[in-house]
């Protein structure tokens, strides 16, 4: 960008930052950099800056590349959750453009900072990922890079498979965030633990399954209890969980926050005194950000209206409503209320309702023989079929129920089955990564087809099994 546009975009944005401030939002301070293409597309696949490396950010790279070379998206917005928080923008865009941009990321930034479920997560997380970086860099000079890349492979298969609410109450071994310690004595106190280990296990009366209750947090479960892992293969564990958890609450508000973010641009940009030109270029970019999709839900769209909704319910209340003791006026005190205590799945069943279903043209559909069929209409079941797809981020929802099934060490994970079949030739494969990390057969029970299934790789090879009812 020119000098001019560069003296023009900031004054642009220190504007939009009034005005949002005018509007009631609270946002965190704000650093913003002007970027090329490049550094977007480096960006958006680590999700965050100085982030270790990894063969899967280099195909979610070139494939953002390709996607924006081709015309088929264009990056419009990056932005950190952090404490100040930083936002990119992209060089080629127009003073305009980056303007919209800025005030969206104004709304990001007001959600990061007020949503109940950000209240836990690190605000230093630039800093923390970039030295989680350099130790895994040490890692691979010690151990050799195909050696710690093939252990990374294995964490990263599982990555999802973590528990916000145990990262509230953090445990005294979760977020390692220094090497561990070597002396010449490691393998003396690796000897030790494995046989304290295994005293402990065979202490255990023999109806008690470990561990006690099933355990949601597999990643921390196998970092804490994998028999065999190396203190390095440990803390990539919980390096992996603990980026994980940062990103957490972004899957679990992505509609309300994506929705409050649009909301928020709309609000500034149409306070902005544009031109007439200015505001029409405006009103496009605001168009194609909400544009909905006729195969998928657009979080832009969606959310935004819904929030559009309760503000205007809330400030004209019907005459049932007012006799329930409702008052008029209230839109703005309850949209920002509901941006403070709920995530998605609360959000869409309080708020989607029955109107908006029918005004938004929302249906559950699937796949029948070539074809997309639709399957269901009724606002209801639309509503908590969509709800459905956003519990546990729309990934399986999966337990260890016994770590010694067998009384063999050997690991034993139910699927807490919701009506979503797993790909069991993908949980196959997984479960060749979970062995690589637990060093004995692994098993997961799940329902396919209506019956339930037991899939166990022990080593060598996949077997699958049908199990009784009784059983």
């Amino acid at each position: 960008m020119a000098d001019q546009e560069m003296e023009q975009l900031e004054q642009n944005i220190g504007r939009a930052w009034d005005l949002a401030l005018k509007m009631g939002l609270d946002p965190f301070p704000v650093q913003f950099e002007v970027v090329p293409a490049a550094i977007m597309y480096e960006f958006g696949s680590y999700g965050l800056p100085g982030r270790f490396g990894h063969w899967t950010r280099g195909k979610a790279y070139y494939r953002m590349k390709m996607s924006y070379d081709f015309g088929l998206s264009k990056i419009y917005e990056l932005v950190i959750n952090a404490n100040p928080s930083y936002a990119f923008l992209l060089e080629n865009n127009s003073v305009l453009e980056n303007t919209f941009v800025a005030a969206h990321v104004f709304g990001h930034t007001d959600f990061f900072k007020h949503n109940e479920y950000f209240a836990h997560t690190a605000r230093n997380m630039v800093d923390r990922v970039s030295a989680s970086a350099e130790r895994i860099h040490q890692y691979e000079f010690e151990h050799g890079r195909l050696e710690v890349e093939r252990f990374l492979d294995a964490v990263l298969a599982i990555e999802e498979h973590v528990d916000y609410y145990t990262h509230i109450k953090p445990t005294p071994k979760d977020n390692v965030l220094a090497k561990p310690t070597e002396t010449e004595y490691d393998d003396i106190w690796k000897l030790d633990r494995e046989y304290r280990r295994k005293q402990a296990m065979a202490r255990r009366p023999a109806n008690r399954k470990f561990p006690q209750e099933p355990v949601k947090d597999i990643l921390l479960f196998l970092a804490e209890h994998a028999p065999k892992l190396e203190p390095w293969q440990r803390d990539i564990l919980l390096t992996v969980r603990e980026e994980m958890l940062y990103f957490v609450p972004q899957m679990q508000t992505k509609v309300m926050n994506e929705g409050w973010a649009s909301r928020t641009h709309a609000m500034v940009m149409r306070d902005m005194d544009l031109s007439s030109d200015d505001f029409v270029r405006f009103a496009t970019l605001h168009t194609g950000v909400l544009a909905p999709n006729r195969t998928s839900l657009n979080p832009y769209h969606l959310g935004y209206t819904i929030w559009q909704d309760i503000e205007r319910r809330w400030d004209n209340p019907t005459e049932e409503e007012i006799k329930q003791g409702r008052q008029s006026g209230q839109g703005k005190a309850k949209v920002f209320e509901v941006r403070e205590t709920d995530n998605d799945v609360s959000f869409l069943r309080n708020y989607l309702t029955e109107d908006l279903v029918k005004e938004l043209d929302l249906y559950l559909y699937r796949k029948e023989g070539d074809e997309w069929v639709i399957v269901e209409k009724d606002w209801r079941k639309v509503r908590d079929g969509i709800v459905a797809t956003m519990t546990n981020f729309g990934y399986p929802y999966l337990v260890i129920d016994d770590a010694d099934y067998h009384r063999n060490s050997e690991l034993y994970i139910k699927h807490l089955f919701e009506g979503q079949e797993m790909d069991l030739s993908y949980a196959e494969k997984t479960l060749a990564y979970l062995y690589q990390i637990w060093s004995r057969p692994v098993h997961l029970e799940t329902v396919f087809d209506e019956k339930r299934v037991l899939l166990t790789f022990d080593g060598e090879r996949n077997t699958r099994q049908v199990l009784e009812d009784e059983e």
